[in-house]
């Protein structure tokens, strides 16, 4: 199996102190998960070792023979200024570490700080050279609007400028270890997205997805981090958690929004930390996995209005992408109905049936509250019912009508002249009816008649009328 490397880029240690680069490649691999590591004993190697490019980070070590610290410190800065360098001295000498920051080292640690100290500074590092890179390429992505890995969104049926866009975006952030947010409402696609940026992202193991809706604060505990045999009565063996079972992948958590306060705190710790205890283990774990999770819920309302973590919604929103509803790209509309016309034929047995010309004109003026979800399961009746060779659409308008008179209240309760200080005439009204049918149609009569309650002849008569 494929062994993931974190961070992407390597972290030259540099010290000529053999046991402490052994002790603190060790710290950082079981602290922080990092194991990108390339150890230096010999200070004259070092600039050799950078221009074989792969190195992001070097953490430096001042009193080493020649060159010494500080002259390595200005050559790096000099010959490689896109390297980051890390001064990890063993004195706490205020003038030597002002005199460091002066010659561009990014930060200046004392190597008997406490432990957390040493992990939490280079992870601080290594979080802006991943934000560095990350704003690079989407800003070459941006600029140059061509996907270099279009495979990975194949299952998304779109020609949305919009989504593809987006699709720029999850191929920039796919690779970053940092969490992601993917917002939209019910049925617009969500998992999709995960997959194609697990698929993007390079890990080795497997995408698990969890949807935590519903989940109380110890289900959700217990599904995420497992437990240990005796954990509670009836745990008579140990289970690993999601977490675990996604190893070096994906987890994927659904439906975030419905988290409870309790299990809130429980990810934010996990997402802060890196690491977890099974139910009933008094020994921490260390999560591998990336993190991606998708609500269709308003996340910043639900934070105004104290139902989320401040801290967890800013930490969940490093990175963000915001698919827009079905009705927000209408000229989708015939590509996913050919899409899932030719899904549902080789499912059901059947031979694709020919659909109508106006039927995407038909569709297009449906709001679809169920998004591409709905539209899926639309296709999937109509052709479990066809006999002919051109498709009806008589189930598609059954399903259109039930909807829009479950959504929309009778006009009674919702007058919409009721506002109007001036009441319009019965032809002014009539006319302006008229107008916004065909508006929504396209122009397409039949279509501005069946929104209208009317016979096509009907409205034919009134247009012709309203032109004299």
């Amino acid at each position: 199996m494929k062994k993931t490397l974190f961070p992407a880029f390597g972290i030259l240690l540099v010290d000529d102190e053999p046991a402490w680069l052994k002790s603190f490649a060790l710290t950082l691999k079981s602290c922080a998960g990092i194991n990108n590591i390339v150890t230096c004993q010999e200070s004259r190697e070092v600039m050799g070792l950078l221009d074989q490019g792969g190195i992001g980070l070097v953490l430096l070590d001042l009193t080493m023979p020649q060159p010494c610290g500080e002259t390595l410190l200005q050559q790096i800065g000099e010959s490689h200024p896109g390297i980051m360098t890390i001064i990890v001295s063993g004195m706490n000498q205020l003038e030597t570490a002002v005199r460091c920051m002066k010659l561009g080292a990014f930060d200046y640690i004392v190597k008997t700080d406490e432990e957390d100290r040493l992990v939490s500074g280079v992870l601080r590092a290594v979080r802006i050279l991943e934000l560095q890179q990350e704003f690079r390429t989407m800003s070459d992505r941006m600029l140059s609007r061509e996907l270099k890995h279009p495979e990975a969104f194949v299952d998304i049926v779109t020609c949305d400028p919009r989504m593809h866009d987006l699709f720029n975006y999850v191929e920039a952030v796919s690779p970053s270890h940092q969490p992601l947010l993917i917002t939209g409402e019910s049925g617009v696609g969500k998992e999709l997205v995960a997959r194609a940026v697990h698929t993007l992202s390079g890990c080795s193991g497997p995408l698990v997805a969890v949807n935590v809706a519903g989940l109380d604060d110890t289900v959700f505990a217990d599904t995420l981090f497992g437990h240990v045999r005796g954990a509670y009565t009836g745990a008579d063996q140990a289970r690993p958690g999601m977490i675990e079972q996604a190893g070096n992948g994906t987890l994927f958590l659904d439906e975030i929004g419905d988290l409870s306060i309790a299990s809130q705190v429980k990810l934010l710790r996990l997402l802060q930390e890196g690491e977890y205890f099974p139910l009933g283990g008094d020994r921490p774990k260390r999560m591998n996995a990336r993190i991606v999770v998708a609500t269709h819920r308003d996340l910043a309302a639900r934070e105004a209005a104290g139902e989320f973590r401040r801290d967890l919604y800013y930490r969940l929103c490093t990175h963000r992408i915001s698919i827009p509803p079905l009705r927000e790209r209408v000229g989708d509309i015939p590509l996913l109905l050919d899409y899932f016309l030719n899904e549902a034929a080789k499912s059901l047995g059947k031979k694709k049936p020919t659909p109508p010309k106006e039927l995407a004109q038909v569709l297009a003026t449906y709001s679809f509250p169920g998004n591409v979800r709905e539209l899926r399961g639309m296709v999937y009746n109509a052709v479990s019912l066809h006999k002919d060779r051109i498709l009806s659409m008589e189930s598609f308008l059954k399903a259109i009508g039930q909807s829009r008179d479950t959504a929309n209240p009778p006009l009674q309760s919702q007058n919409p002249f009721a506002t109007f200080e001036r009441l319009p005439t019965f032809v002014e009204a009539a006319e302006l009816l008229v107008e916004e049918a065909i508006s929504r149609s396209n122009g397409v009569q039949a279509i501005a008649a069946r929104l209208l309650g009317i016979s096509a002849p009907a409205l034919n008569k009134r247009l012709k009328m309203s032109r004299k």
